[in-house]
């Protein structure tokens, strides 16, 4: 089977399950209200509606505003493309559909290119849900309360495609991991503690200690935040709203070697071993 065969037969699994399109929604619903919130409290801050005395902190400036609303579909919204990848390969582990799946197509490099095809354009689906319920919503926000949506501007879409970039890597890290972990409950719940908890936390605490910072910037996150350009974390946490300092090519550089060590130790350690 050629690899183009292989990726129409992983769509085919992905389209004919109804776990995408209830990941997709909750996203859309996710993604939407928090930066519609997000969107309605930065914007009243910005133009005054929210006075000094109501403000805990500096406002952001009036043109940082939208990006940050709009990077609420990566810098939040990135789980739902990671869970996504991760249960493409984990669901065949767990339902043991993978031994017809590697008779269907005997050479696994074949299989797993075609699951990785699958994940890129998973990874734009989620990527357009995302993207239209941030900016959207987010920009109906700001423009009910008068403020500039900067969609005009070719800087504001020059960050929407690295966000489209940044999900569909989001997506490719959650098939590595899917490969690597072959169990579905263990994989789920390890990236969802590393991603949602404990990077998070060592982002956080990199602050207040001295050197950790060098460190925490090649965190995923941190990564995925210097490749969008724009994070509700960077920006509100008062540090660099590029994610650590690190250039937007070098985030999507390194978001990119996460994607290909987790892929690559998968097909070592997982994938081309027996399947029972």
């Amino acid at each position: 089977m050629s690899l183009a065969r292989a990726t129409r037969s992983e769509l085919t699994k992905q389209f004919t399950t109804s776990m995408w399109w209830i990941l997709a929604l909750v996203m859309f619903l996710y993604v939407g209200v928090t930066a519609g919130g997000l969107g309605g409290t930065l914007g009243a801050v910005a133009n005054g509606t929210l006075g000094p005395d109501a403000v805990n902190g500096p406002a952001l400036p009036v043109d940082a505003v939208p990006p940050v609303v709009y990077s609420i579909a990566t810098s939040v919204g990135y789980v739902f493309p990671l869970l996504i990848g991760t249960l493409m390969v984990t669901n065949e582990f767990r339902h043991q559909t993978l031994t017809p799946t590697f008779l269907a197509t005997p050479r696994r490099g074949v299989a797993l290119g075609g699951k990785v095809g699958a994940g890129i354009v998973m990874g734009l689906l989620y990527a357009a849900v995302g993207i239209v319920a941030a900016v959207g919503i987010g920009a109906a926000a700001l423009a009910a309360l008068g403020l500039d949506t900067l969609l005009d501007r070719s800087e504001t879409w020059a960050m929407i495609g690295r966000m489209v970039i940044a999900l569909v890597l989001w997506t490719l890290i959650g098939v590595g991991a899917g490969t690597l972990i072959r169990n579905q409950v263990a994989a789920v719940v390890s990236v969802l503690a590393f991603t949602q908890f404990i990077e998070p936390i060592l982002r956080t605490i990199s602050a207040f200690i001295e050197g950790l910072s060098d460190v925490a910037k090649y965190l995923s996150g941190a990564a995925s935040d210097a490749l969008v350009g724009a994070s509700i974390y960077t920006s509100l946490g008062g540090t660099d709203a590029s994610g650590g300092g690190l250039d937007w090519w070098v985030g999507g550089l390194l978001l990119l070697g996460y994607a290909v060590v987790f892929l690559l130790l998968g097909w070592l350690f997982s994938w081309r071993r027996d399947v029972s």
